[in-house]
């Protein structure tokens, strides 16, 4: 029987590169996220190019009852969750703290730390019934520096930073693995949502080098996710070969 992994924000960029490259390696897999159209689309593209088996739930993070009724209503054959994947998450806005946007606070605090805890609080039991299971979380280069404009957006990936460490010393003796995965610049949708839709802006975010693509991202969950029962790699921070650091970029 094949292993089961559980992707959030598995409708595009990193979510979806790892829902293929998990696929291709032999996971049968929960996708989730909120655009139905595009769960349905991945969901026959990995049946038919990977022959696994693929359940596609529509879902918000953000909601707590929706999480909970959702996950907790799995069939059966799907419980047997062996990795989790956290990787739904947002910035919105540059605003300075003393301009910043309500909302967009509590957009990005809402998917970024309380939807992963969501999910974690209840995926997590059922890999403790079990005594195994594996956790990986996206996090970022923000979740270890911090830069003019990023002000929520890197408390909440310093919150996923110190929440991976806590988690990996709570699930410790149930014999479940934690990891996180700190990515520099992606070029995926998350300019774009993080600008509003201006694509102009979000694509000059990208000029003058060769930023990480979400391939390179899944590339790194599969290497977690395939090391021996007794390794575990607790983080990796990953950058493109021309940055350096959160703000350092070097631009042809």
């Amino acid at each position: 029987m094949n292993k089961i992994a559980f992707i959030t924000g598995a409708t595009a960029g990193i979510g979806e590169a790892c829902a293929k490259k998990l696929a291709k390696i032999g996971f049968d897999l929960i996708i989730s996220g909120r655009r139905k159209e595009n769960l349905e689309k991945l969901k026959q593209e990995l049946i038919a190019n990977y022959h696994v088996k693929v359940l596609a739930i529509e879902l918000d993070v953000r909601i707590q009852k929706e999480v909970e009724s959702k996950i907790n209503s799995l069939p059966e054959e799907w419980t047997k969750i062996d990795l989790l994947l956290n990787n739904a998450g947002l910035a919105v806005g540059v605003s300075p703290v003393q301009e910043g946007m309500i909302d967009d606070w509590e957009r990005m605090i809402d998917t970024n730390l309380k939807g992963l805890l969501y999910v974690t609080r209840t995926i997590s039991p059922l890999m403790i019934a079990r005594k195994t299971g594996q956790i990986i979380n996206i996090s970022s280069i923000a979740g270890k520096e911090v830069y003019p404009g990023g002000n929520v957006y890197c408390a909440t990936k310093h919150a996923v930073d110190a929440i991976t460490k806590g988690m990996r010393i709570d699930l410790l003796p149930h014999n479940i693995k934690v990891s996180s995965i700190a990515p520099g610049m992606v070029e995926t949708e998350f300019s774009l949502v993080r600008f509003k839709g201006d694509a102009e802006k979000a694509e000059q975010v990208y000029n003058g080098f060769t930023p990480l693509y979400a391939e390179d991202i899944a590339e790194t969950v599969e290497f977690i996710a395939t090391r021996p029962a007794h390794v575990n790699i607790n983080d990796i921070l990953i950058m493109p070969a021309n940055q350096a650091s959160a703000r350092d970029v070097n631009r042809v």
